[in-house]
């Protein structure tokens, strides 16, 4: 049978996985994919880490800065995004190197993901609508009627998942804790992949994520944030919500001056780097772990490469399509 590889690179924000990454797809005659919820919108290339002109030059990325900031962006969107760009590049025989932090992302291109279709844009508006005039509580409380399972997982104040559930029981006719007891569906069933971690420690991640966050607000960060501030956009969607927006945007509100609005900043980008560390570490299994931030050490590389061959003589020696993982 052919070969179908797809090489992932995880790992938390500032531990040099997009390095890696580039590295890998050059030493390999591959391209990247993006696999970062926030790199996918385009208004922040800066406080998003976006890969500069410079590294697409070496080599091709993909599904970067592909939805304006006003757009909220899904995991079955990008999920069927990365899927084509991987088909793509498995006809044009180069390597896919999926890169990311965004753990569900990947979790959902590996190990599969939930059958529930999507929901029409009609459906969406209809439970929008319900939500703004009843409130979250009353919408939690009606849960009881149809899907009651739901009703007793899910926080009286957890709005997204409520308003999920309400979507997808009209659209469907089936509760979600149905849906979610359903066979998880693989959109790569073919796929070899190969995976690769970056677990680093506490103290050296956080001096990363200070770093980078000085960087940053001294690279244009500002900049950025004022240009969205000026369309006056709703503080609800995702590129609002990415790391150091809402403390900028506080600055510029006059909220709060800027030597707190860059600890703010820091400490935040430290904490979601712990909870991407956390989640790396316990639900996601790699064929290769980096105990350091990746720093373009050669040795690395070719550890690389010497899985590669591996898994390319096990997949077309034992005919297997399962993870290696």
């Amino acid at each position: 049978m052919s070969f179908c590889p797809v090489i992932i690179v995880a790992g938390p924000t500032a531990s040099g996985k997009s390095a890696l990454a580039l590295d890998i797809a050059q030493a390999l005659g591959g391209a990247v994919i993006n696999a970062d919820a926030m790199q996918v919108y385009k208004n922040t290339p800066i406080l998003a880490a976006c890969p500069s002109a410079e590294d697409k030059a070496k080599a091709e990325h993909f599904l970067y800065e592909i939805y304006d900031a006003d757009y909220n962006g899904s995991v079955a969107e990008w999920l069927e995004k990365a899927v084509a760009v991987i088909h793509r590049l498995w006809q044009e025989g180069k390597v896919p190197v999926v890169v990311g932090g965004t753990g569900l992302y990947l979790d959902n291109l590996i190990n599969g993901t939930s059958p529930i279709p999507e929901t029409p844009l009609e459906v969406k508006a209809q439970v929008a609508e319900k939500l703004a005039k009843e409130g979250v509580e009353a919408l939690h409380a009606a849960l009881a009627d149809f899907d009651p399972e739901s009703q007793k997982k899910l926080s009286l104040h957890d709005s997204t998942r409520v308003r999920r559930a309400f979507e997808v029981y009209l659209a469907t006719g089936t509760p979600i804790s149905l849906w979610h007891k359903r066979p998880l569906i693989k959109k790569l069933p073919e796929a070899s992949f190969l995976v690769i971690k970056i677990c680093p420690g506490v103290a050296e991640l956080d001096k990363r994520c200070f770093q980078r966050f000085d960087m940053m607000l001294n690279g244009g960060a500002i900049d950025e944030v004022r240009a969205l501030k000026e369309r006056h956009l709703s503080s609800k969607l995702p590129a609002m919500k990415a790391l150091g927006v809402p403390e900028i945007l506080d600055y510029l509100n006059g909220k709060t001056d800027y030597e707190t609005m860059a600890e703010c900043g820091k400490l935040h980008t430290r904490q979601y780097a712990k909870r991407q560390r956390t989640w790396f570490n316990n639900k996601l299994k790699a064929d290769m772990v980096l105990p350091k931030c990746y720093d373009g050490a050669e040795n690395v590389i070719n550890d690389v490469k010497n899985l590669y061959k591996l898994l390319h003589k096990n997949a077309i020696g034992y005919k297997t399509t399962d993870n290696i993982g």
